[in-house]
C-alpha cells in the first residue's frame, strides 16, 4: 500500500557501522523529539542498538542464521518465495511454499536467489512476541485496525542470501538508495515506469541517500521517499508498515491519486453502469484499501480515541504502551481534516448505507478537538 511509513529493522550481531549521510539515534532518544524532528517532517532516521528482542537470541547464532531453530519453530509456515533470477513485470517470479522448503532450497543452491517476502509470521503466530514495535512507532492506525477488526496486519519476516533484493533485515548487512519525494520522477521511463534496477541506472542527475544498514539497526523510510535495497550478505528481516496521524492526509492523497489514474485507466468506460462502484474494486485491488475500508479505519480509530477522552477507557498498543490523552487529540484533530476532505469530495456516497454517519462523527470530534 503506498503512503505508509515504513519500519525497516536489521537485527544481529554484526559491528554496527554509523551512518553520516542522515541522522543517527539511539533507541532511548526521546519520543516527543523523535515525533516532531522525524514523524511530522517526514525525514528519514537511522535507529541504533535495536536489542533485547527474542529474534535477535534465538533466530542467529554464532554461525550466522540459525536455520535449526527456525525449521523446527516455524517450518509448517506458509511463506511466499521470489526469484531474484526471474524478473516479472516490477517485481520477480513467485511461488507459495512452507518455510521447511525454502530453508531446504536455501542449503542446496543459495546462488539460485530465492528471497522469502512478506512473511505475515506475527499474524500467524499472535502469541509470539519475537520482537518489540519501538515506542516511536506504537501509534500505528494501520495495525490498530487491521490486527483488531479484520485480523490481518501489514508485518512482514524477510530471509534471503546474498545478493537477493527488495527490503529490509534482522541479520546481516544491507544497501539501500533512498530517494527524497519527486526525486523519483527523474528515473522514470518514456512509459512512466520506474527502473527494475537502479544499480544498472545513471543516477549523477538525481539526489539520493546511499545507507548501508549494519545489524540491530532499524531505517525509518518516511511516506513518499522511493528506494530500492540489496543484501550484501545473508539476511533476516522484519518489515513494518503503518499508518497515523503524522502521515495520514499523504496517505489520503496518495489514495485519492490511485483512484484518478483507475478512473484514467478505464475511461473508455465511464458510460457503463456501475463504473465508480467497478473503480472502488480496482483500488482496492491495485492500493490495498478502497474509499469505504479507508473510512472504516478511520472511524475505528476515531471510535476509540473518543471512548478514551470520554470514559476514560485505556487505549492499549502493542500489549505494552498506553495512549495518553494528548496524543489521542492529535490522532482526532488529523482523522477530522481527513473527513471533511471525504465530505468535500463528495466521496460520502461511497460510504455503505452509513451517509449520515460520518457527519455524526464529525460532530463528536469537534467536541474534543475545538
Amino acid at each position: 500500500m503506498e503512503g505508509n511509513f515504513k519500519l525497516e529493522i536489521n537485527l544481529g550481531s554484526e559491528n554496527i557501522t554509523e551512518n553520516i549521510k542522515i541522522d543517527v539515534v539511539n533507541n532511548d532518544y526521546s519520543y516527543n523529539s523523535f515525533f516532531n524532528r522525524y514523524l511530522l517532517n517526514n525525514n528519514p532516521v537511522v535507529i541504533k542498538n535495536i536489542s533485547n528482542w527474542d529474534c535477535i537470541k534465538d533466530w542467529i547464532n554464532d554461525d550466522g542464521i540459525n536455520f535449526s531453530y527456525l525449521e523446527e519453530k516455524y517450518g509448517d509456515s506458509p511463506v511466499m518465495i521470489y526469484n531474484c533470477k526471474i524478473p516479472h513485470y516490477n517485481s520477480q517470479k513467485t511461488e507459495c511454499a512452507t518455510l521447511r522448503d525454502y530453508l531446504n532450497s536455501w542449503a542446496k543452491a543459495k546462488d539460485d536467489l530465492l528471497y522469502l517476502k512478506d512473511w505475515h509470521l506475527k499474524n500467524q503466530k499472535p502469541d509470539d512476541n519475537f520482537y518489540r514495535v519501538p515506542i516511536y512507532f506504537a501509534s500505528d492506525w494501520l495495525n490498530e485496525y487491521f490486527c483488531e477488526c479484520l485480523k490481518d496486519d501489514y508485518r512482514f519476516v524477510y530471509i534471503g542470501p546474498k545478493n537477493t533484493c527488495w527490503s529490509t533485515n534482522i541479520f546481516g548487512q544491507k544497501k539501500w538508495l533512498l530517494f527524497p519525494p519527486g526525486e523519483e520522477l527523474k528515473l522514470l521511463d518514456n512509459l512512466g515506469n520506474l527502473p527494475y534496477d537502479l544499480e544498472k541506472v545513471d543516477l549523477k542527475n538525481c539526489k539520493y541517500y546511499e545507507i548501508i544498514q549494519e545489524s540491530s539497526e532499524a531505517i525509518f523510510i518516511p511516506s513518499g521517499w522511493y528506494h530500492q535495497v540489496w543484501n550484501l550478505k545473508d539476511s533476516i528481516s522484519i518489515n513494518h508498515n503503518w499508518v497515523n496521524g503524522c502521515n495520514i492526509k499523504m496517505m489520503w492523497k496518495s489514495l485519492c491519486d490511485n483512484l484518478n489514474n483507475v478512473r484514467k485507466e478505464i475511461e473508455d468506460c465511464k458510460e457503463m453502469e456501475n463504473f465508480e462502484d467497478h473503480c472502488q474494486v480496482m483500488l482496492k485491488a491495485s492500493f490495498g484499501i478502497d474509499l469505504q475500508g479507508f473510512y472504516e479505519m478511520l472511524s475505528y480509530i476515531a471510535g476509540k480515541r473518543i471512548n478514551l477522552l470520554k470514559n476514560n477507557v485505556e487505549i492499549i498498543l502493542f500489549d505494552c504502551y498506553s495512549l495518553g490523552e494528548n496524543h489521542a487529540i492529535f490522532d482526532l484533530k488529523c482523522i477530522l481534516e481527513i473527513f471533511e476532505l471525504f465530505i468535500q469530495n463528495g466521496f460520502v456516497r461511497f460510504i455503505n448505507n452509513k451517509n449520515d454517519c460520518i457527519f455524526e462523527l464529525v460532530e463528536n470530534i469537534k467536541v474534543w478537538v475545538n
